[in-house]
């Protein structure tokens, strides 16, 4: 039996060569046709120096390019690492001087050759130059299962963004407890939802050709229009589909929701934030007969340790669960001190272990034994998640809150650290701080920037956001003199929101935007 993903994908090929695999709005391929391109691909890539361990990065859209250029990656024993199309250059850049890959494929629009940047780095070749290579396909590479298969970056405590290496074994282990969790199979048609830069998208991309489902993909940009969303739903038989609470929340607040009842649709997987209960219900109310899954997993084990279906009765308690772990995944909570905590309802902070944790981080060994702890739970490595939750009397985990300052909104995870460094680094700045704050309900973020009163709150805020992405940039900037200090010598966010009539983000807020994973 095949235990990597790759595999997988050329038995289907092998048993269903006809099947629809994969098809965007420029073209479909087949099972066959798809595992011919990716071999085609491979030849590309192998010509141009990738070769086992070795990174590609990907700077596409969601797309079958995409989705070819990854298998093609694991076709060679090459890493895959996702750039996110909507970033600024500079942390594109920045990402990939950090883990140094032998290639940039990019998009057609772009230039071939063009440099990554300025001062060097890998060549960046457009996928339709690669796709015209008429070099010999090499036979796939046999991958070890603690092999990485692909590498995500992700913000986190250190203020940067950081790649988190995930191997063909915690990979595998991962999508195949998905397809199983949900009933995937050849007759599973998927709308992918979610950018594929971000991990979540892959437990609705891999874990259906897995199965040998058929994938069907949209431009991220039209998806964010709820017609385009409900027209592909209809058009193309959509019969599962995963995507954040917020989007739900997009959806929702359309009279077009209704329209599911008549379609194919059976299930939705919810995940990357915690679900809101007014909206589960209020979805529960206008499509009935959708089967709705909560889903939670953070970066560093592997899109998903957890698949639970929601109910009216699992949700009575007011409460919504993310369920219990998958085969091989293990869950520990403990206090701050480290003790396990045994009883029902005692919060704590989660420790996942087995199969689907990380390798690591790439190029920070310190960084990952801070994380992947021994000194927890006897005899086992455990990821230190930073998530609060407890178990109820169902044996169902309920996440509570993050134990630390990495929040999460609109499904993106965001470091304060990380975004008082971006305003630092801008000019004119001196020092700045990161502060959430109660924004109506959701979870905002304050900037305070000290400056030599040489740039305003809107050159701040153009200056930001040619750092970051959208969905991290805060929605205050405030100018002040000093950062005032607490008599324990912290930093006091209850006076620097106090000065400009701001309040801190209540646990109702937070739980609505920032959540784990």
């Amino acid at each position: 039996m095949s235990t990597d993903i790759l595999s997988c994908i050329v038995e289907q090929a092998r048993t269903g060569p006809d099947l629809p695999a994969v098809k965007d709005l420029d073209r479909a391929l087949s099972y066959h046709q798809l595992v011919d391109e990716v071999a085609q691909m491979a030849a590309a890539l192998e010509a141009l120096g990738v070769g086992e361990g070795e990174r590609v990065a990907l700077h596409l859209p969601n797309s079958v390019d995409f989705v070819v250029a990854a298998l093609a990656s694991l076709w060679l024993g090459a890493l895959f690492v996702p750039l996110a199309m909507t970033d600024p250059d500079a942390r594109v850049d920045a990402i990939v001087a950090d883990c140094s890959p032998v290639i940039v494929v990019v998009g057609d629009q772009e230039e071939s050759g063009r440099r990554a940047s300025s001062s060097g780095g890998p060549q960046r070749v457009r996928y339709a130059d690669l796709r015209a290579s008429s070099s010999a396909s090499p036979a796939p590479c046999a991958v070890a299962s603690d092999t990485v298969a692909y590498a995500i970056y992700t913000s986190g405590t250190t203020g940067s963004p950081k790649g988190v290496l995930i191997s063909h074994g915690a990979f595998f282990a991962a999508v195949r407890s998905t397809a199983g969790a949900l009933g995937l199979g050849r007759l599973t048609r998927t709308l992918c939802v979610s950018p594929f830069h971000f991990d979540g998208s892959f437990g609705t991309l891999f874990p259906t050709l897995f199965a040998g489902g058929a994938v069907v993909i949209r431009p991220r940009e039209a998806l964010l229009f709820p017609r385009t969303f409900f027209k592909a739903v209809k058009s193309e038989g959509i019969t599962y589909t995963g995507f954040s609470p917020t989007y739900l929340k997009l959806l929702l607040a359309t009279p077009q929701i209704g329209e599911l009842n008549s379609g194919t649709l059976e299930i939705i997987a919810l995940g990357g934030e915690a679900c809101v209960l007014a909206d589960l219900k209020a979805l529960w109310e206008a499509v009935p007969q959708v089967r709705v899954f909560n889903r939670y997993g953070p970066t560093e084990t592997t899109i998903a340790v957890t698949h639970v279906e929601l109910t009216a009765d699992l949700v009575a308690d007011g409460t919504v669960p993310i369920g219990q772990p998958h085969p091989g995944v293990t869950f520990h909570i403990a206090d701050d001190r480290g003790v396990l905590l045994e009883a029902v309802g005692q919060v704590g902070e989660l420790y996942i272990g087995g199969s689907q944790l990380m390798t690591g981080y790439w190029g920070a060994p310190d960084l990952t034994e801070e994380v992947m702890r021994s000194d927890v739970v006897p005899n086992e490595t455990v990821y230190r998640s930073g998530d609060l939750v407890f178990r109820n009397r169902r044996g169902d985990y309920v996440y509570v809150d993050r134990a630390d300052r990495v929040i999460k909104r609109f499904g993106v995870r965001i470091s304060l650290l990380e975004l008082a460094d971006a305003m630092r680094s801008l000019p004119g700045v001196s020092d700045a701080a990161c502060v959430v704050f109660d924004n109506d309900g959701e979870v905002g973020i304050a900037a305070f920037v000290m400056t030599d009163g040489s740039v305003s709150t809107l050159e701040l805020r153009r200056g930001a956001r040619e750092q970051l992405p959208d969905t991290m940039l805060p929605d205050r900037f405030e100018l002040v003199t000093e950062l005032p200090l607490t008599a324990s010598s912290k930093l006091d966010e209850r006076r620097l929101l106090m000065d400009v009539g701001l309040h801190g983000a209540g646990e109702e807020a937070l739980q609505g935007a920032a959540t784990p994973g």
